[in-house]
């Protein structure tokens, strides 16, 4: 079995995108959260609290996504460093290493997505409930 220098290379544009749109996430949440803080300090409720226990939550598994993403783009240029060197048996279980953590990235994304769902849900069930 032979893999291709041009390979490896495939994941960095997904990669990158991904890492972005992480980022993107850890932003935007860390800003919620600061919000939510100051509204805390105002009044002291438990359901503000529940959000920023969940939101943190996010955050830990945001950074884990992100942690999951760029040693997958790592082992990647570690592959694409081996197989130029025509090390293929070394580049090929890197490769296999970097789509792992990839899926493993992508898998806590999904995670995270599907907390973010279920806080939604719960926050918009009060409008359901009123009808």
């Amino acid at each position: 079995m032979t893999l291709h220098i041009e390979t490896p290379a495939l994941l960095f544009s997904a990669t990158s995108l991904i890492l972005l749109a992480y980022t993107n996430r850890f932003l935007t949440i860390a800003q919620i959260v600061r919000s939510l803080k100051k509204h805390y300090d105002e009044q002291h409720t438990k359901s503000i609290l529940f959000q920023i226990k969940n939101l943190n939550l996010r955050l830990s598994l945001i950074r884990y996504m992100q942690l999951f993403g760029v040693l997958c783009l790592f082992l990647s240029v570690f592959a694409m460093l081996l197989l130029f060197l025509e090390l293929q048996v070394a580049g090929i279980y890197l490769f296999a290493a970097s789509l792992l953590s990839l899926l493993i990235s992508l898998g806590i994304s999904f995670w995270e997505i599907s907390i973010s769902v279920s806080a939604l849900r719960m926050h918009l069930s009060d409008l359901i409930d009123e009808k």
